[in-house]
């Protein structure tokens, strides 16, 4: 069967109708399904946050989808960490457009995965895989995906919960809007002094390799 064949499939619906019949493994379906976004491209984000705060609950349902989504993230960071010296990523790599844009990526490496990790549609593959090859720390990475990803999985899971009731009352959309505002302030504030002791550790380590030397 062809991927378009099954992404075919891959309906409200039919999700909804998985993981209650895979009920009894607790919280394994949900996160399962958030977990492969990360390796298959094409499911539905939004659907598969939406589906499991409907079926577990708002909070259970956000839980199990913010994990799945950051271990699959990880994951896909930590694998192709491990093989970016293969022949295939080294000449990928070596291209001068993906070298400008690595640089770039070094140089705003935090706030390329942070921003990026906000939205529930877009090249997640791609994200953590440029993140890798540019070498991003790990430290780094992991902090940028927990409070990205926190928020988009929030907020889609806070329409997905009760989307009727955002159709009958769309004003109560300016909650969300709010919700998200609100986290993107704390969220800046958490960059910016994590940015600065990242500096300040990236300055010892300059001095005293020129010490070494």
């Amino acid at each position: 069967m062809a991927l378009s064949d099954i992404m075919s499939n891959v309906t409200e619906d039919k999700l909804k109708d998985l993981l209650e019949q895979y009920r009894a493994l607790g919280p394994l379906p949900g996160i399962a399904l958030t977990f492969l976004k990360s390796f298959i491209p094409p499911l539905p984000t939004i659907v598969i946050i939406g589906v499991n705060a409907t079926v577990y609950g708002l909070w259970l349902g956000f839980l199990y989808s913010w994990l799945g989504i950051v271990c699959g993230c990880l994951t896909t960071f930590l694998l192709v960490r491990r093989i970016a010296g293969h022949p295939y990523l080294d000449r990928w790599a070596r291209k001068p457009r993906v070298q400008s844009s690595l640089q770039w990526v070094r140089r705003n490496a935090f706030s390329y995965v942070f921003l990026l990790s906000l939205f529930p549609v877009g090249p997640f593959v791609v994200i953590n895989m440029a993140a890798a090859v540019a070498r991003m720390r790990l430290k780094s990475f992991f902090i940028a995906i927990v409070f990205g990803k926190a928020i988009m999985v929030m907020s889609v899971s806070i329409v997905g919960h009760d989307v009727t009731r955002f159709v009958r009352h769309p004003a109560e959309l300016l909650y969300v809007v709010a919700f998200v505002g609100v986290s993107l302030w704390i969220s800046k504030r958490i960059e910016a002094r994590f940015t600065r002791e990242t500096d300040v550790e990236d300055a010892v380590v300059h001095a005293s390799a020129n010490i070494d030397k």
